[in-house]
């Protein structure tokens, strides 16, 4: 049986056409992947600058500077503006993982400004962010709370405290109806355990913070109603 052309090449063909061809498909796919790696290399300065203004703006958040939050929150998007548009052609480059992380970042600065400020929460696509980037930046934005709470029940606010709890507990329990594979979520599961073990911790610091200072309170009030009991007659 005579082999196909498909097998041996049409007939005719000069065999020293091959190397050429192969030579100038690799050409191709060369300038194709320094493309794509000139994208990361310009991606990951942004995602970088990105992560650590979203940083420095939770910080702000948590010293009570909303302004200086606000202003370095505007910087961490410039950067994840500037990154998703690099990255934008090559989709291997923007499913390599740092973007994502960038995009996170982000999110959970973005996220405990409002939630601080009790204001409502930006969607996926308010925030220009992948849902992934989006569940994890907010659930990790939820466990940050927990040292803007603690900062809240030293300075003797215990009411702001417990409706911090209260925020850290909302989050968790809309997000942990999310059950879906790793693979889908980038681990968001783990993530929901830290969030469910922080969340505890923290309802133990608030109780127990509560009823001290309702002991001590009741203490005092004993003692004043004494010493008015004991004055001269």
């Amino acid at each position: 049986m005579k082999a196909s052309g498909s097998d041996l090449g049409r007939e005719g063909d000069d065999p020293r056409q091959l190397p050429r061809e192969l030579a100038a498909t690799v050409s191709l796919i060369c300038d194709s992947l320094d493309a794509a790696h000139a994208a990361r290399e310009q991606a990951l300065p942004a995602c970088r600058r990105a992560i650590r203004a979203a940083g420095s703006s939770i910080r702000a958040v948590h010293r009570l500077q909303p302004d200086r939050a606000a202003e370095l929150a505007r910087e961490s998007e410039t950067a994840i503006r500037e990154a998703q548009a690099v990255v934008a052609p090559f989709p291997q480059v923007a499913s390599a993982g740092f973007l994502g992380d960038a995009e996170r970042e982000f999110v959970e600065a973005h996220m405990v400004a409002v939630l601080v400020g009790g204001l409502a929460i930006p969607s996926p696509t308010d925030l220009a962010v992948s849902p992934v980037s989006w569940v994890k930046g907010l659930a990790e934005a939820a466990s940050e709370l927990r040292r803007h709470l603690l900062d809240r029940l030293r300075s003797g606010e215990l009411d702001r405290g417990e409706e911090l709890l209260g925020v850290m507990d909302d989050v968790y329990e809309a997000l942990v109806v999310i059950d879906y594979p790793d693979a889908l979520t980038g681990g968001l599961r783990r993530t929901l355990d830290s969030l469910r073990a922080v969340l505890e911790r923290t309802r133990g610091d608030v109780t127990t913070t509560v009823l001290q200072t309702r002991l001590q309170r009741a203490i005092e009030s004993q003692n004043q109603s004494t010493q008015r009991g004991s004055g001269p007659a």
